[in-house]
């Protein structure tokens, strides 16, 4: 049958739908597949934002943040005495820099090792020992040594730390001593061996 709309004929409309609504067993298959592809994706995208933003965790290697973030730093490459190097733990099971956050910024310094204490050797490899790059007083960071005092400095407001006491402040108004990272070294890889020593950056009230 047909039916007059104005002065146009149109066909009847089928009583059932045009397009068939069920879908074979391969069909439901590749749906099926398809939605775990998605699952999977967005669990990928998210397991990767949380080891980004994840501290530094005992086996991470350490990336320089103005150099290659996919190769790992080598003991060599930390000059003694020298401006240290501001690095990101490089999480060893994704292949990324954990640079999801700024207080994941560590500092490396390499000095005498016969000028360290045994605590403070025993948690160096070769010399080198790792802080928290982010100053306890308000967040900056700290990105200086200096030689006459072997002291860290943040320039923000001029808070000095000790490298050789645990990261102790020694003048400005930081609050607390800079946090320690332990660290190891695998065919002269450096390489994180525990957690850092307290939270990094200033505390907050919240």
């Amino acid at each position: 049958m047909k039916r007059k709309i104005d002065s146009y004929t149109l066909p009847e409309l089928p009583q059932k739908d045009a397009m068939p609504c069920r879908l074979d067993r391969r069909g439901m298959l590749k749906l099926t597949a398809l939605a775990f592809l998605g699952v999977s994706h967005v669990a990928d995208n998210a397991f990767a934002d949380e080891a980004a933003d994840k501290r530094p965790q005992p086996g991470d290697r350490l990336v320089d943040i103005n150099g290659d973030l996919g190769k790992p730093l080598r003991i060599d490459d930390i000059k003694l005495a020298s401006k240290p190097i501001l690095a990101f733990p490089f999480d060893p099971a994704t292949k990324k820099a954990r640079d999801g956050s700024r207080l994941n910024k560590l500092l490396l310094i390499k000095l005498d090792a016969t000028a360290m204490n045994a605590e403070t050797k025993a948690r160096s490899a070769a010399g080198v020992l790792a802080f928290s790059a982010i100053c306890t007083h308000q967040g900056c960071d700290v990105s200086e040594f200096l030689p006459e005092d072997k002291n860290l400095l943040c320039f923000c407001h001029f808070s000095k730390y000790d490298p050789l006491a645990d990261g102790a402040v020694t003048a400005g108004p930081a609050p607390r001593n800079l946090p320690t990272l332990a660290l190891k070294e695998e065919n002269g890889e450096l390489v994180v061996a525990g957690l850092l020593s307290s939270a990094p950056g200033a505390k907050t009230n919240t």
